[in-house]
């Protein structure tokens, strides 16, 4: 599918909240693992909108292992003479010659259905990726790397807690195969604490929740794009289980904001949750989503709850992020189910 570009809203919206925070980037340059997937695009068209606007004169590399594809996806992003697409494998690509003072690692989806389907090969990535980007990293200048963890990593969230915290020593089960994204990021936030240890990189961990916006899937594994993509396809929205699980979206410009400002900004090791402590159940959810698009929308739901069962909750605390970083959602649920509609457009699929 063709991408539209993103709009001068939220680019200059991300620009107006990190714009003290870029002259360490002037003239410098910038590579980027999982360029082409939903954190990738936010963060190169932002990169894009701010290298201009501050003519900061920096380059971004990004790595790609179809750059026809990335092409074909977002041409208006190939063609900036800042960006460079390198064809490669995270697990195996070749190093460019230039230094790169910032490295950030975004490849790796969190593909349900990767993680049942190929379970070996999403592992493989997680591990042999981040080693590999890890390692380009320290022989090539990186003073500044930045992980994009997961939410994943504290494993099934106890009910009694609404909101987990980085202090949480839960874990995912790791006999269970459904646990290998979460142990995979578990390992990957190792290696940044070894390489530190041996290479001296600064490493910022920005575990990352869920998300919504342009470029989010509206016919994967993710509620919240599910729900939108029903709407504009004009059908009922369907809940495949009973709508009691609890969840939180933030905004793709919030999410780029806060990882910006944790590449740039963020204590080294020390792990912050990226996400938004707004909490509603999935029925809600999908009420939120009709109300927001078309009120008249069906809502189906395939399960009834359980008379005093906990809801399942994944929903973290975000205090570390105000505290440390000053970081704040800015772009409510409603405006963000209402901007990634119209990115979409009503031709949508």
């Amino acid at each position: 599918m063709l991408a539209r570009p993103l709009s001068s809203t939220d680019l200059d919206l991300i620009l107006r909240q990190t714009q003290k925070l870029w002259e360490s980037m002037r003239g410098q340059g910038l590579f980027i693992t999982g360029g082409t997937g939903f954190f990738g695009c936010w963060l190169v068209e932002s990169f894009c909108h701010i290298n201009r606007e501050l003519s900061l004169n920096a380059n971004a590399t990004v790595l790609t292992r179809s750059p026809a594809h990335f092409i074909a996806k977002a041409p208006h992003l190939a063609a900036d003479p800042h960006v460079q697409l390198l064809a490669g494998d995270v697990r195996d690509f070749e190093f460019p010659e230039s230094g790169f003072p910032f490295v950030i690692h975004a490849a790796t989806e969190a593909s349900a259905r990767q993680a049942a389907e190929a379970p070996l090969e999403m592992l493989s990535t997680i591990l042999a990726g981040t080693e590999r980007t890890l390692e380009f990293a320290a022989t090539h200048g990186a003073a500044r790397f930045l992980l994009t963890s997961s939410g994943a990593v504290y494993g099934r969230q106890p009910s009694a807690i609404t909101h987990i915290s980085e202090s949480y020593t839960g874990a995912p089960d790791p006999l269970d195969p459904g646990s290998v994204y979460a142990e995979g990021k578990r390992a990957a936030e190792l290696m940044c604490a070894l390489y530190q240890k041996t290479a001296g990189i600064e490493c910022a961990i920005a575990r990352c929740w869920a998300f919504c916006g342009p470029h989010l899937p509206l016919d994967a594994h993710f509620a919240i794009g599910n729900f939108i993509g029903n709407v504009l396809r004009k059908e009922p929205i369907s809940i495949q289980g009973d709508g009691t699980p609890r969840r939180s979206y933030l905004y793709g410009a919030d999410l780029a904001i806060w990882l910006w400002t944790m590449l740039f900004s963020a204590p080294s090791l020390t792990p912050i949750n990226v996400g938004s402590d707004e909490d509603l159940s999935i029925q809600e959810l999908a009420q939120k989503v009709a109300q927001t698009l078309n009120p008249g929308t069906v809502i189906k739901t395939a399960g009834s709850p359980m008379p005093g069962a906990p809801p399942s909750r994944y929903v973290p605390s975000v205090n570390r992020a105000k505290e440390l970083l000053g970081l704040e959602q800015i772009v409510s649920l409603e405006q963000s189910i209402r901007r990634t509609a119209d990115w979409y457009g009503p031709q949508w699929p």
